[in-house]
């Protein structure tokens, strides 16, 4: 299995920080965020990913270089300026990640979900790691009944970055700058969206405030 890791993102919410350095590059424990999903993808058994870049997306390709040192093969996609939001920047990688499913994370959550766990169910176009909805985020993103992922509407998780999905999932798409969630939300209602939620550690780290916790211990 092929994998993505999505690292284009400015984050806005992160600055000072992220005025000079690229959000999966913050370190955590002594390690760059990125470092941690280098070394579970290739836990995982992957050998081949695709990093995509925008902000600063030249420290990301110097830092990483080939990724011979986690043992991965690393192919980028530069997309300019201006990022094509999480479902465009899949779509302009697809022709890399191939004909089978490919697993997906967010370059800038923290966790130790085995991605071996990563599977995709016959008939079924994309499956979501969900986590409990953490304090900043109450309200969450999706539902799950026996297995499948529904629309928000009474108990809710939070979708945690991490998922695996089919290339038909971006079916009758055209290549530019588009989200994610109206793809989600076209997969829920036939029915072909599955997932799980993962009770471990899970953070996103999306301000300063949630990275001094991480650096200090209090989360993970």
């Amino acid at each position: 299995m092929k994998a993505m890791i999505l690292a284009a993102g400015r984050g806005e919410r992160m600055r000072p920080l992220t005025d000079t350095a690229p959000k999966p590059l913050l370190k955590v424990r002594g390690r760059a965020l990125i470092e941690y999903h280098l070394e579970a993808l290739h836990a995982a058994g992957v050998r081949e990913l695709v990093v995509n870049l925008s902000w600063l997306g030249e420290r990301i390709r110097a830092a990483l270089g080939d990724g011979s040192q986690w043992g991965v093969a690393i192919h980028y996609c530069d997309e300019g300026p201006q990022p094509l939001e999480t479902a465009g920047g899949i779509f302009n990688a697809l022709s890399f990640l191939g004909p089978g499913p490919f697993a997906v994370v967010n370059g800038d959550v923290w966790t130790d979900f085995p991605m071996s766990r990563l599977s995709l169910g016959a008939g079924k176009l994309a499956h979501l790691v969900l986590v409990p909805n953490p304090s900043h985020h109450g309200q969450g993103d999706f539902g799950l009944e026996t297995g499948r992922v529904t629309r928000a509407g009474g108990k809710t998780y939070t979708f945690s970055g991490i998922a695996i999905y089919r290339p038909e999932f971006f079916a009758g798409c055209t290549a530019g700058r588009f989200p994610l969630l109206p793809l989600l939300q076209r997969a829920i209602d036939s029915s072909s969206l599955t997932g799980e939620v993962y009770q471990g550690v899970w953070s996103d780290v999306g301000t300063p405030e949630r990275l001094a916790q991480l650096q200090s211990g209090k989360i993970g």
